[in-house]
């Protein structure tokens, strides 16, 4: 009896209908020939209904367009618009010639926590193994081997596969890149199956069924019931679904037929040329070749994708698979090639495990780290800082046999203990401009926690710290990734949101890296990576011009420190602009500037490059040099004409990871600071500032350490107009605290 209530257990849970049994049927349940019968059942059983039948294609192309971000149209202005952008895109082919579709790369994602064990995953969210976060650098290693550069990347809402996109273009140096995060490309949804052992339920039920399930094109695992906790259903990252979208089980054929929708738009990109990637899961992509190669409905069950190894299509005009040549590696029954030999990444990962063992300290976890992309100025500035506190330290000079300034700088300046090499205060308060208007700490009553529960809000973060920021350089358009102590910012902002019970709708960051990284800490804290994350140049940093990249130091020691001042701390005083042919030029980044769709035609820059390059050469006018006064100039009118309507107005919570211009300027349109306080407006890095949009006012969340925020943070002597006091509605509920 004790061997059947135990398999009843079994059963019941995953059957999700635990009422619905009992011993003497559980009997049944356990015997061959019922599991044949209930397989048999369970291909031919349609009572689970399609969840995309409820939609028709315009209705399902419209739901995708709102959840990756895409205008969606009214009738009447489709019907005006598409005769003239078929003018406009026969005007284009007119003058540059029909574009060759783009490659497309299938990339599986890494080992997950679950795969490593050997669990049902399916719509469950466990996180990438290390292992797995190796094979996806190895996949962007690939692709910068073989010349792939991803122009568009699409993912699911899992994070197992954001992370793995994510590991991808940091590898290939390509953070910037739009990232549409869809549940269409979410993996199969295995039923009451998820969270249990793949090797129990096969020993259980029998290795056919099992194999059924996994398998069969038709037959549908056991359904999860709408009353389970691991019902899809209760998680926010089905947000805007209808009740009939979101599965309980699928078979096969119900998930390659959720994907179907999504090649729309991935044909759309292949069209214009670009390359697109997908990073998502065994079974949708196996949908996306399925469509590409028209595979059979018993022939798709032979198609495998390893992880971390990408499969690229390529494509004729007319958008057909273009048959790779015999010397290629590919697999049976399709067109995409492997960028290696299946296998040898896991053999390499074995030896690379087997050598740790036999030799310690030669794992990547033993080494120190060190900052990535660090120029040879930045280099020795490092370098020369090192001694100066060595020399302050032992008041004699280094000598050539102590500590390299190299694994000191990784020991210092990355650990988090850099206060120690911090620019000393009086020689940074010789550039500090003053105004009349000052607040002390005690005249200044800073807002905590003046959020309600259920208040629509726009939470400011500046960037965690940079190496720039560390040697007071002029950073602006430039692109350092954070230092390690910056890092740690942005996952102590996204740690104390998430204690105070912050849940986000969207993102908003710059195009550059410290800002996008910023971003993926602070959501990774929050386990909120599935979000969407739009990335626009109008939250950039100012354009310094040609001081970019240079010290503080150096500028004032060539043009003098009057002339610096003005450069910094006038509002519409302009530096020196870089040339058209400088590095530093944003229109010579030719990875960026195919994105940018919202600045005007530089009919000059169009003439002198399109002579340069005998061919017509469209340039848009990027900045070469900005004031604080034209930096605001993009950022309030992105901020009140772009995310006011798509989210503020909409009542979603929106966080901002960005720079300190560039949220100055917003925070001035919001907390209505005068221009000529502007500069005297501090924002330290990684702090959240917490705008209440129906209380109009910015509050600061407690940190639990008792210490006054005036005191721990410099918020300039402008922080009486950003502190002010909000506006309290009587019957109000408000949040005082974490939640519980």
């Amino acid at each position: 009896m004790k061997r059947h209530f135990t398999y009843y257990f079994l059963a019941s849970t995953v059957l999700g209908q635990a009422g619905a049994f009992t011993p003497t049927t559980v009997r049944k349940f356990i015997t061959p020939m019922p599991l044949r019968s209930l397989v048999s059942e369970s291909i031919n059983d349609n009572s689970i209904e399609e969840y995309s039948s409820s939609l028709t294609p315009r209705q399902e192309r419209d739901q995708i367009k709102e959840e990756l971000g895409f205008k969606v149209e009214s009738k009447l202005k489709k019907v005006i618009k598409t005769p003239l952008r078929k003018i406009r895109k026969f005007a284009k082919r007119a003058v540059a010639g029909k574009k060759q579709p783009g490659a497309l790369i299938l990339v599986r994602g890494g080992e997950s926590e679950f795969s490593k064990n050997f669990t049902w995953t399916g719509w469950l969210d466990p996180p990438l193994t290390p292992a797995g976060y190796l094979q996806m650098e190895h996949a962007g290693r690939l692709l910068l081997e073989s010349g792939y550069a991803p122009d568009v990347i699409y993912t699911s809402r899992l994070k197992r596969a954001v992370k793995s996109a994510w590991a991808i273009v940091q590898e290939i140096n390509s953070p910037f890149l739009p990232m549409y995060k869809s549940w269409r490309l979410n993996e199969r949804h295995y039923g009451a199956l998820q969270g249990l052992n793949k090797k129990d339920t096969a020993q259980t039920f029998g290795v056919d069924v099992v194999q059924a399930w996994r398998r069969s094109l038709k037959a549908r695992p056991p359904p999860v019931k709408k009353s389970d906790y691991q019902f899809s259903g209760n998680d926010r990252k089905v947000s805007g679904l209808l009740p009939e979208q979101i599965p309980s089980s699928e078979s096969l054929l119900d998930c390659m037929r959720r994907v179907e929708p999504m090649w729309a738009f991935i044909k759309r990109d292949l069209l214009r040329g670009e390359n697109v990637m997908v990073v998502a899961h065994a079974n949708t992509l196996r949908g996306l070749a399925k469509i590409i190669d028209d595979i059979g409905d018993e022939e798709i069950a032979e198609i495998s994708f390893p992880k971390g190894l990408p499969v690229v299509y390529k494509f004729d005009d007319k958008l057909e698979p273009v048959k790779p040549s015999d010397d290629v590696l590919t697999q049976i029954h399709t067109s995409g090639q492997f960028l290696e030999k299946p296998g040898l990444l896991k053999l390499a990962m074995d030896i690379t495990k087997e050598w740790e063992k036999a030799v310690p300290g030669t794992s990547d976890s033993d080494l120190p780290n060190v900052a990535k992309r660090m120029t040879n100025m930045e280099n020795a500035l490092l370098k020369l800082q090192e001694e100066k506190h060595r020399y302050a330290v032992t008041g004699e000079d280094a000598k050539k046999d102590e500590i390299d300034p190299l694994s000191n700088f990784v020991s210092v300046i990355l650990s988090g203990n850099s206060e120690e090499l911090e620019t000393d205060d009086e020689e940074e308060e010789r550039f500090e401009e003053t105004t009349n208007v000052k607040k002390t700490s005690e005249e200044v009553a800073v807002n905590i926690n003046a959020v309600g529960i259920n208040d629509p809000v726009v939470v400011f973060i500046r960037h965690g710290r940079t190496p720039h920021n560390k040697l007071a350089l002029f950073t602006g358009w430039e692109d350092p990734p954070l230092a390690i102590e910056g890092e740690e910012d942005a996952k102590w902002a996204g740690r104390l949101l998430k204690k105070h019970g912050f849940e986000f709708d969207v993102v908003y960051t710059s195009w550059l890296y410290r800002a996008i990284q910023t971003a993926w800490f602070v959501l990774e804290e929050m386990d909120q990576l599935w979000l969407p994350l739009v990335k626009s140049w109008r939250l950039n940093e100012r354009h310094y011009g040609d001081l970019t990249g240079k010290s503080k130091k150096m500028v004032a020691n060539i043009h003098g420190e009057a002339q610096l001042k003005k450069w910094r701390k006038g509002y519409k005083i302009r530096p020196p602009p870089v040339s058209s042919y400088s590095f530093d030029y944003p229109g010579n980044d030719k990875r960026r500037i195919k994105y940018v769709k919202d600045l005007r035609i530089s009919f000059t820059e169009t003439i002198c490059r399109s002579l340069e390059g005998r061919k017509l050469s469209i340039h848009r006018k990027f900045p070469k040099h900005e004031s604080l006064f034209d930096c605001m100039n993009r950022s309030i009118p992105f901020y009140t004409e772009r995310i006011v309507p798509e989210a503020v107005a909409k009542g979603k919570r929106v966080l901002i990871t960005s720079h300190e211009n560039a949220i100055r300027g917003i925070l001035m349109h919001l907390c209505e600071i005068p221009e000529e306080c502007m500069n005297d407006l501090q924002l330290p890095n990684g702090v959240p500032l917490v705008y209440n949009v129906k209380r109009k006012c910015i509050s600061l969340l407690d940190d639990g350490t008792g210490e006054d925020p005036l005191e721990k943070y410099n918020f300039g002597s402008a922080a009486q107009y950003l502190f002010r006091p909000c506006e309290i509605g009587e019957d109000e509920d408000w949040y005082t605290g974490p939640k519980a």
